[in-house]
């Protein structure tokens, strides 16, 4: 049966990068957020950035960089941290080796008696229907381009350890609270393709929690992963990261105990907002947990190439 890794480990951290962070100051800059069609979120600048050709492989074996990736991940942090310096605010880079094209950064947060990690993934991929190519890539090296646009993830993630190695830390390990998210396959051979719960599991605890009628797609603030809830966030400065916290503590809280009933409630039929243990699991959520969603507003546009995208406004109450 399929298994999810419910491990974060941190094989290498950079001083270089890391000071750069910290010179970044307490500002805050003004940019748009927006999702695609295809369900990315993305902030959009009012001045381009560019982003130089980087390596594409990498020997998940090492858990380092190398130097010259280093290098030029400062380049566009230079360029990026002036434009957006709340994203960046009390965040420590943490090297990924198996994702060298989304850089990941990190601050651990301690609420009441529980520990979480803030995760914030940059994806610098070449999009050749919205970034401006400067040098073609290779086998070898992405494309180098310009863009206005910055797609990235973020979210809080429940943990259950911080370990550390040397008095740094090495590893995460995330406080699972769903038992499994895979259901079953369907398909045989080469097509065979394995059935999960997790987007459903989304929905279910995002509904939960939103006020009634609220339509928020693409974005749902508590999100399945890592075999756990985690809150999704759009508004990445540090106070919001703390204002947020707390609600999805209290999710958790709220959840744990009646977990397994939504699993089984879910491995045989799609989420609908009929379900019997939604609606009396609704009945109960206390109305604050729902009403500071209130100002979240979702737009829905085309773009220069006339694909959906949606601009989403929110003020965290």
């Amino acid at each position: 049966m399929p298994q999810t890794a419910n491990v974060i480990r941190c094989t290498y951290t950079d001083p270089t990068i890391n000071n750069l962070l910290k010179q970044g100051g307490s500002d805050t800059r003004t940019f748009s957020r927006h999702y695609n069609q295809v369900e990315e979120f993305f902030l959009r600048f009012d001045r381009p950035f560019t982003v130089p050709q980087l390596p594409i492989h990498h020997d998940v074996r090492n858990p380092e960089p190398e130097k010259r990736y280093v290098q030029l991940l400062v380049e566009v942090l230079e360029q990026l941290i002036p434009i957006a310096p709340q994203v960046f605010q009390d965040l420590i880079y943490m090297f990924d080796p198996a994702e060298i094209l989304r850089p990941s950064f990190f601050h651990a947060y301690r609420f009441e008696d529980s520990q979480y990690l803030y995760l914030l993934r940059l994806n610098l991929m070449y999009r050749p229907q919205v970034h401006g190519v400067i040098h073609k890539g290779s086998n070898d090296l992405t494309a180098a381009y310009s863009s206005d646009l910055l797609f990235l993830e973020a979210a809080f993630i429940p943990l259950q350890e911080v370990r550390t190695k040397a008095g740094t830390i090495s590893t995460f390990v995330v406080d699972q609270t769903i038992s499994n998210t895979w259901v079953d396959e369907i398909g045989r051979g080469y097509l065979v393709q394995g059935i999960w719960i997790d987007n459903d599991l989304t929905k279910f605890f995002s509904k939960l929690f939103l006020p009634e009628g609220k339509r928020t797609y693409p974005f749902y603030p508590f999100v399945c992963k890592y075999k756990t809830i985690c809150q999704n966030l759009i508004d990445l400065g540090p106070e919001v990261r703390k204002k947020l916290l707390p609600y999805l503590h209290r999710a958790l809280g709220f959840l744990r105990p009646v977990m397994p009933e939504i699993e089984s409630s879910l491995k045989e039929e799609n989420f609908s907002e009929s379900n019997v243990t939604f609606r009396r699991l609704k009945r109960t959520v206390p109305p604050p947990w729902s009403e500071i969603w209130n100002s979240l507003r979702l737009e829905m546009y085309l773009n220069d190439q006339d694909m959906k995208e949606y601009r989403i406004n929110y003020a965290a109450g």
